[in-house]
């Protein structure tokens, strides 16, 4: 059974944190006031349309980018403000990103993929855990052309998890797949999810996944419209869309 996120303080805080785009009469708010705290190992579902804010929140929390104005804590440390030096560390020890598209080198295999990020990591796990992890160990040894498109989304989250960062941030992991692939994509997630107690953020446009989360955050216009936390937490082979 699934054990109740941490109560305490949380791994992330965001207070009124907007992001604006332009100037004057071109001033696009991407972001406007969110405040979200996310437990140490929470499993969170960002929804919303496109263009409501999910992936502008996602890459401010994840340190891709910068609010125009709010507060963001990182373990009780801020983040705001914080260098550029201090924001590259941040991310090269605490997150793992996965993206919609693979950004694997084609001229590597597998582990070779995954091993670019255990070169820089301080504490990272053996590039073969982290295969095995997202359950490529006979293809450790291919290349990236040789793989199905959810084996290379898998290899993208092995090599995002084998640094063991706190945080999991996707955006649209699945959006590339189709229905059963993406099936066993989510799977992988939740099992580091659960598994390793990596908290994770999974961004989607699909309502459907929001039944696996412990928390769905539904955005809309750049602010919050609601936040859910559903009866059960349900398992990607339940999920049904």
């Amino acid at each position: 059974m699934h054990p109740s996120p941490g109560t305490g303080e949380p791994v992330l805080r965001g207070r009124k944190l907007c992001k604006s785009y332009g100037s004057g009469d071109a001033t696009v708010h991407a972001l406007r006031d969110v405040d979200l705290d996310v437990a140490s190992g929470e499993f969170v579902v960002l929804l919303g349309a496109s263009g409501s804010g999910k992936s502008t929140l996602l890459n401010i929390l994840g340190g891709l980018d910068i609010p125009t104005s709010g507060e963001l804590l990182f373990q009780g440390r801020p983040l705001t403000g914080a260098t550029d030096d201090a924001l590259t560390t941040y991310r090269r020890e605490h997150v793992g990103f996965v993206f919609q598209f693979y950004n694997l080198i084609p001229s590597l295999t597998v582990s070779e993929n995954v091993a670019l990020v255990t070169d820089i990591a301080r504490d990272p796990m053996p590039v073969d855990e982290a295969v095995d992890l997202v359950g490529l160990g006979p293809r450790r040894h291919h290349f990236p052309s040789q793989l199905s498109g959810g084996e290379q989304q898998r290899v993208a989250i092995a090599r995002a998890i084998a640094k063991r960062p706190q945080l999991l941030l996707c955006d649209e992991p699945t959006g590339a797949l189709d229905y059963a692939t993406g099936k066993l994509v989510l799977e992988v997630i939740a099992r580091i999810n659960l598994e390793l107690g990596t908290t994770a953020l999974v961004i989607t446009h699909n309502a459907a996944i929001s039944g696996m989360a412990d928390r769905v955050v539904r955005l809309s216009d750049g602010r919050i419209a609601s936040i859910d936390r559903p009866e059960r937490r349900l398992t990607p082979a339940e999920l049904a869309w």
